[in-house]
């Protein structure tokens, strides 16, 4: 796992009101609550749900 690219995922904005596949992106990225992190394998799927939610995320290469 040390040789896969990853990226560091934080959500900074709340879910509460947002669409339901926004909710599912986030979800699947890992995060439950406010101003946790994850870290993630960096792939194209992976990408995409960060790009779909960018204004409730905050994403950091690794």
């Amino acid at each position: 796992m040390a040789d896969k690219k990853m990226m560091r995922v934080t959500l900074v904005r709340s879910m509460n009101g947002r669409l339901d596949s926004h909710r599912a992106c986030v979800r699947g990225l890992g995060l439950r609550r406010m101003h946790q992190s994850v870290e993630v394998e960096d792939t194209p799927s992976t990408r995409g749900m960060a790009r779909k939610v960018s204004y409730m995320v905050r994403v950091e290469e690794c």
